[in-house]
């Protein structure tokens, strides 16, 4: 089969072996596939927990059809249109554990959008609603909520009953559009001024959950713009790996400030995640509430092409290869 591989002088389309399913996985033909920052990461020769390395088919999310399950596999059978997370999604086939595959809803949704939700929705919901404890009333920031899955958080945050959603982006234009995506008021995390106007639209409070996906330079900011008892999700780290963390700040607000990733995560553990995210998400999925925009269409072969474009910040919205 083609599969998008790193290989000595990068990301190159070449023919692998095809995968067999274990028995707590299924095979699936794929058609579509969304790109990702770890995606990026991975490409450029970094490990993102046991994979990485050359010969990795790259690849976290995709969509396509059921062609074989394992024996132990329940919930999905051979012909079931899904939606999964994994890894070696870019590839013409892939296997995923069974609790992350997730059905395609029947309502005309196209593979190429199906593609761009796995990681999103799995994300944003443990941050949120598990992680983030998220209530009805909750002040919510997404900081770095220009990217899919921040998009995808802000609609979650409003579809969980948040009375006010922020969002920060960098890029003005970008900045500009994330009310179409539920952002009460949007905000430039480079700028000196974003935590008074944060503290200004909760009359001096703070916002009770933030969900970062920058890290670095905004840590301390952050804790200044978080509720006495907030929380603070840490999901990413566009802003650096390190920085500044004011201590003391951090005892006097008592916020939780809590660390996720999926990749210290066991099977079981994922699939309690997708299962508490179908329980609360998917008639918002099939209903078309909780979708996302694609940015841009490449083909498989043009996979160097497609994270090229990622690299530059140039999208809004999701990048999606087709196979």
């Amino acid at each position: 089969m083609k599969a998008a591989v790193l290989t000595e002088e990068g990301v190159r389309v070449r023919d692998v072996p095809t995968p067999e399913p274990k028995p707590n996985e299924v095979l699936v033909k794929v058609r579509a596939c969304g790109l990702n920052r770890a995606d990026l990461l991975v490409a450029s020769g970094h490990a993102h927990g046991r994979i990485g390395g050359a010969g990795t088919v790259i690849g976290l999310e995709w969509a396509g059809e059921v062609v074989a399950c394992g024996a132990e596999a329940t919930g999905v059978k051979v012909g079931d249109r899904v939606m999964c997370s994994g890894s070696g999604g870019w590839a013409e086939y892939a296997v995923t554990d069974y609790g992350r595959a997730s059905p395609v809803p029947a309502n005309n949704m196209s593979w190429e959008q199906a593609a761009t939700l796995p990681v999103a929705l799995q994300t944003m919901h443990d941050a949120i609603v598990t992680n983030g404890r998220m209530q009805k009333g909750d002040a919510v920031l997404i900081q770095g909520a220009s990217s899919g899955v921040g998009l995808l958080g802000m609609k979650i945050a409003r579809h969980m009953g948040a009375r006010l959603v922020i969002g920060t982006s960098t890029n003005a234009e970008r900045r500009a559009r994330l009310s179409e995506f539920g952002a009460d008021l949007a905000l430039d995390s480079r700028d000196p001024g974003w935590v008074d106007a944060v503290l200004a639209a909760t009359d001096g409070k703070g916002v009770e959950l933030i969900v970062d996906q920058i890290s670095g330079y905004v840590a301390n900011q952050n804790m200044q713009a978080a509720a006495i008892l907030g929380r603070i999700v840490n999901v990413g780290r566009l802003g650096g790996f390190k920085g500044e963390f004011d201590f003391d700040l951090h005892a006097l607000r008592r916020i939780d400030y809590i660390g996720v990733t999926f990749r210290t995560r066991s099977a079981e553990e994922i699939r309690e995640i997708v299962r508490r995210m179908r329980a609360d998400l998917w008639d918002a999925v099939e209903s078309g509430a909780l979708a996302l925009p694609i940015d841009r269409t490449f083909a498989l072969d043009e996979a160097a092409d497609a994270l090229a474009r990622m690299k530059a910040n140039a999208h809004l919205g999701k990048i999606v290869l087709t196979v």
